[in-house]
């Protein structure tokens, strides 16, 4: 069993170390102010057998007043570092002209309206636009910048009721994506008096007649024990009209009793109403689905799959059930049942496996009865058409080399269907595509980027065990590769989510405009070549990633693109924890790291807000053997005392309620104390306030925190604004 022994002493050394060595102070003096000094509390744990020492452990309560000051001093000293760098004027300028480049997503259509999101000029957060026709005026519908004159309520979901005539949508302050459920009419703007709480990622499936709907709901703090109000989601029912249930608490509860408080079930509801069906996520690599015949109130739900460890998603029409399934077709395929007996011996394959992936988040949509199938070809995004018994109908021509992002549009019954689509030079477009595969644009946001002064590139390279792994290098056409051009690296790695090309007007852009490269990696534990390559990056395989990571880094240096001193690496999430592992792993190799929203303590991450649901993607340090391997990389647990290390900047925020600030705090404190950093490569930390995980977080926030961070990368690399 593991168990915490005891606080030793508080003093400036102590000999548990991960890696046996002593504790050792910082860098050189310098006239550079130095870092502010964290105190050392030693807790030592006995993790079978093994005594593990933790100086930083009072870091974890981030509402005590030592942590509160301990981040106050943090980000009083990283002001000062970074307020000293010249040119941040330029920069904020350059970053106010970029986020002029707005934002567009694909429509969904409500009966005679098309709903989409929209982001322009110098909004904090999006706005949800309706147009009455396919060519209708437009009209401003949902706009959370008037809830907060910061921008800091964010504009979590949206999803109109079939028949157009509602809008179910959720906002949360900060942030945090604790979302609260309303309701508008679409025709008036007018808001219905529902105000549900705790509603994050609902999945709002509405039936047709826009009566009630069903939705995902997590328990309010005090109806659970301290801790498990951020796991046990269940699906509830929500009959509209009825005012003295605004609140929702008394909503059917229609799945999720029993369920492991990890799993996550999501509703949708068949075209007609008969038909509901829950996926539940059991992870990223496993699902399963239940159906339930609406129709028949004596019904109960029908295991679709059960038990089986291959991912599932479904959609329904006519009574018919569409699946696609990883199951015995690593890239996926997909088969149609009887909802009414959808017992495995009745599915018929109706979409077989090919060379490319089937996008299992954007799984395939029927679109004016046909099958809208977005595949990943080579870490890039196809988009093909079906009729209902699987026959080719077409194939949609992609503008260029990019990606789909965000669900595809469109109605059952309708005559179109839509796709929001960028690259790393082209902002993002929506298109309308017919039947037959015809595609014309249908909304652009403005921008001055001249996407012929870049070049893209794939390249591959062999990882540690002699995989092949691509990565996309962007840079300017007339960029002269010299061996020291300053670069960027990023990647992720993990959680079944691929890299694709992708519009990042704040940080690319902010790079190639300085003759810069960006490299893209597309690293094992992601979809990019399905679930094979996912697993090859998960539990006991996690080092594969950041053998691959490492990997590209070594290849861009020996084909010259760069060089030790002029090569960063940046990531976030689960990428701060890929950069972070690269940094301890191979500290030798890099200039500096950016890593943002960080997993660094793998022996202790488990303990923290969400941080359960990813058990199955890390393991947990409370089995020996997954703890073996956590231990191997957890990045807090193998700072060497004396080695020199990139200049790091960590950037992390107090309302995140994915990844616990925590983990940001406690290892700029060790490599503070422990590194042989000095003032040129600095440890530094940012703790944003009023801030959350990134999604939602507002433009003038975002730009803070490009400034600070090209600041800091500039500074490094040797770049002038």
């Amino acid at each position: 069993m593991r168990m915490t022994s005891r606080v030793l002493i508080v003093i400036a050394s102590f000999p548990f170390l991960a890696n046996s060595q002593d504790f050792k102070g910082g860098g050189p003096a310098s006239n550079v102010a130095a870092p502010p000094k964290a105190k050392i509390e030693i807790v030592v744990d006995d993790y079978y057998g093994k005594k593990i020492a933790d100086p930083y452990r009072w870091l974890e309560d981030g509402k005590s007043a030592e942590t509160q000051r301990f981040v106050d001093e943090e980000n009083s000293y990283t002001q000062q570092i970074l307020d000293s760098q010249p040119g941040k004027d330029k920069l904020r300028n350059r970053l106010e002209q970029l986020l002029t480049i707005g934002r567009v997503e694909a429509p969904k259509v409500g009966g005679d309206y098309y709903f989409y999101e929209r982001r322009e000029g110098n909004q904090n957060q999006p706005l949800v636009y309706l147009r009455k026709g396919l060519q209708g005026e437009d009209r401003a519908l949902i706009d959370v910048n008037t809830l907060a004159s910061d921008g800091t309520v964010a504009l979590d979901w949206w999803y109109p009721s079939p028949d157009g005539k509602y809008v179910a949508y959720g906002t949360s302050p900060n942030g945090s994506e604790i979302s609260t459920l309303s309701l508008m009419e679409s025709a008036t703007g007018k808001l219905l008096p529902e105000q549900i709480e705790r509603a994050r990622f609902a999945d709002v499936a509405w039936l047709p007649d826009h009566s009630g709907f069903y939705y995902g709901r997590f328990p309010r703090p005090g109806d659970v024990p301290a801790g498990q109000e951020m796991y046990n989601r269940h699906v509830f029912f929500h009959k509209l009209g009825y005012g003295e249930n605004a609140n929702g608490l008394k909503d059917a509860l229609i799945f999720g009793e029993g369920l492991d408080p990890t799993y996550s079930p999501h509703p949708f509801v068949s075209n007609d109403g008969k038909w509901l069906m829950i996926e539940v996520d059991e992870g990223w690599a496993k699902s399963e689905l239940f159906l339930r015949n609406l129709t028949d109130p004596s019904s109960k739900f029908m295991p679709v799959t059960t038990g089986k460890n291959f991912l599932y998603s479904g959609t329904i029409l006519n009574n018919q059930l569409y699946i696609t399934t990883n199951e015995d077709a690593p890239r996926y395929h997909v088969f149609k049942a009887p909802c009414a007996d959808p017992d495995r011996r009745n599915w018929k394959e109706l979409i077989p496996q090919t060379d490319g992936v089937i996008e299992i988040g954007d799984p395939p949509a029927i679109i004016g009865q046909r099958l809208f199938v977005h595949y990943l070809r080579n870490a890039s995004s196809a988009l093909s058409i079906y009729d209902l018994s699987g026959k080719p109908v077409a194939n949609a021509s992609m503008p260029t080399l990019g990606s789909i992002f965000g669900r595809l549009g469109g109605k059952w019954d309708g005559k179109e269907g839509f796709f929001a689509f960028h690259s790393y030079v082209v902002p993002p477009t929506v298109y309308r595509v017919s039947l037959d595969g015809e595609v014309t644009v249908w909304a652009r946001v403005k921008s001055d980027v001249d996407a012929s002064r870049y070049e893209i590139k794939q390249l591959w390279f062999n990882s540690k065990d002699s995989t092949r792994v691509p990565m996309f290098v962007v840079h300017r056409r007339d960029l002269a590769l010299n061996g020291k051009n300053p670069t960027v690296l990023a990647g992720y790695g993990g959680f079944n989510l691929g890299r694709t090309p992708f519009f990042d007007r704040f940080a690319m852009l902010m790079l190639l405009e300085h003759g810069g490269i960006f490299a893209d990696a597309q690293l094992r534990g992601g979809n990019e070549f399905g679930e094979e390559w996912h697993r090859a990056g998960m539990l006991e395989r996690k080092q594969n990633v950041f053998d691959d990571f490492i990997s590209a880094a070594e290849y861009l240096i020996s084909q010259k693109y760069s060089d030790k001193e002029h090569l960063a690496i940046t990531g976030g999430s689960n990428g701060g924890l890929l950069v972070s592992a690269a940094l301890t792993q191979r500290p030798d190799l890099f200039r500096a790291v950016v890593c943002q929203v960080p997993l660094l303590d793998m022996l202790r991450y488990q303990r923290f807000l969400i941080a359960k649901f990813w058990i199955p993607e890390y393991g947990s340090p409370d089995d020996p053997k997954q703890f073996e391997w956590l231990h191997a990389y957890s990045p807090y647990h193998h700072v060497k005392p004396g080695t020199l290390y990139p200049a790091t900047l960590f950037m992390t925020a107090d309302s995140d309620s994915r990844v616990d600030p925590m983990h940001a705090k406690k290892m700029t404190a060790l490599l503070q104390a422990q590194a042989a950093n000095g003032p040129d490569h600095p440890i530094l930390l940012r703790v944003d306030t009023k801030a959350g995980h990134g999604i939602g977080k507002p433009i003038n926030k975002q730009i803070e925190d490009y400034v600070e961070l090209w600041s800091f990368l500039f500074w490094q690399l040797g770049v002038s604004p």
